[in-house]
């Protein structure tokens, strides 16, 4: 039996690099497991082998103990891997096959996989709709920062990569389709954006950032990203959007001085629950990046929220916002008519379109959010250097088969 390391939770501000059981083809017991989930065989799931898997800013949230995780939870949803076993209901997914990993974990056999709407798929958590890898409230599967993960549903779930020694010369970017590139070209997608738009989009962490390569894919005329980092404002300009610094400069403004107009087609929040105000030394205010989106998208308009917003936040600055509550300006968008699409990405819709991109050099996703690999064993430094603000896409490789492993200050 192969041994298995993996990174866990271990409380606010505190992750491990611990050991953990092999992958078997039942889903056990462990920290964050449905009770109904115990015991749930998977004949139809693989094992593999785990190429690169991504530290996200939605892993960023559980670690500063900002969810209701429970201690222990092997994290990791942004999976790319090698089928090293497979389970005797897999049928066409093969061992040696590379296949990237939808964050998403769907059935494929619910009325809504069958709708495509994989981010809410009926059958894979008992205690709501939608599933994912090592989350807090998502069934329990366990995560996939590790050496090895198993992915259920094998046949329907993995996106394999047509030809192996390609997809390894261009590992770095086919990382990004387990989650942050179609996630962000959700948003773009969803806040209306085509050939012509101006965008405005609210963030520029690794989301922002595909946010913005999306809506470039999508013909936009100008990209807006918008920050208080003035380092990830920098990553934004280097691959053609314009910015405003909202530590220093009001939305609007900033917006008037780029388009000569106060307001923009489509907006994106690439933020989320743990937002702050704008200004110098802004503190946490976490409706403010809705309200102002809301506040520069043009009357009839279309909003795309694919940062996370949580329903339990011991961290909430107020009782409201400990369970999801926020002071929205909603008669503002009612009066502007404006349409608002939030929820996780259903990955599957998009991953495929965007392998291809990548494949054929129409897009460079790992340049844009400035991905660096490192090793497993280093993943709590990762952890703590993202979450002090650098421009950086951290992607740990447990095996060392990238050949691009650096120091996490590099």
């Amino acid at each position: 039996m192969s041994t298995n390391r993996a990174v866990a939770y271990k409380g606010p501000g505190k992750v491990e690099v611990v050991d953990i059981d092999y992958p078997t083809f039942e889903l056990k017991d462990g920290p964050g497991v449905h009770p109904d989930n115990v015991g749930r065989p998977l004949p139809h799931a693989a094992i593999l082998k785990v190429v690169t898997t991504n530290i996200c800013g939605s892993d960023q949230h559980m670690v500063r103990g900002r969810t209701t995780a429970p201690e222990g939870l092997v994290l990791g949803h942004e999976i790319t891997g090698e089928v090293v076993e497979t389970g005797p209901g897999v049928e066409f997914i093969q061992v040696g096959d590379l296949c990237s990993v939808p964050f998403n974990i769907s059935c494929g056999r619910c009325v809504n996989c069958k709708k495509g709407r994989t981010e809410i798929c009926l059958n894979v958590n008992p205690d709501r709709p939608g599933s994912a890898y090592g989350y807090v409230d998502m069934g329990g599967w366990v995560g996939g920062q590790a050496e090895y993960v198993l992915v259920p549903y094998a046949d329907w779930n993995l996106l394999r990569f047509p030809d192996k020694d390609q997809a390894m010369d261009k590992i770095m970017d086919l990382t990004m389709l387990s989650d942050i590139f179609p996630t962000g070209y959700h948003g773009a997608v969803t806040a209306g954006v085509g050939p012509g738009s101006s965008v405005y989009i609210a963030g520029a962490g690794p989301v922002g950032l595909a946010a913005a390569v999306g809506a470039q894919l999508l013909g936009a005329a100008v990209v807006i990203v918008a920050d208080l980092n003035a380092e990830r404002l920098k990553a934004a300009e280097a691959f053609g959007c314009e910015t405003v610094d909202v530590s220093a400069q009001d939305p609007r403004e900033g917006i008037a001085k780029i388009l000569g107009v106060e307001e923009v087609d489509c907006g994106v929040d690439a933020v989320g629950f743990e937002a702050r105000g704008h200004g110098h030394d802004a503190k946490e205010a976490p409706a403010t990046v809705l309200n102002s989106l809301m506040n520069v998208t043009k009357a009839g308009g279309s909003l795309g929220i694919p940062g996370l917003y949580v329903t339990g936040d011991p961290g909430g600055i107020d009782d409201a916002a400990k369970e999801g509550s926020l002071s929205l300006r909603l008669g503002l968008g009612w009066a502007k008519s404006l349409s608002f699409t939030t929820g996780q990405c259903p990955v599957m819709r998009y991953h495929r379109p965007l392998m291809e991109a990548i494949l054929h050099d129409k897009v460079h996703i790992a340049d844009a959010v400035n991905a660096a690999a490192i090793s497993l064993d280093v993943a709590p430094e990762g952890y703590a250097n993202f979450d002090s603000g650098v421009a950086k896409k951290f992607v740990l490789d447990p095996h060392g088969l990238t050949g691009k492993v650096q120091s996490v200050s590099a």
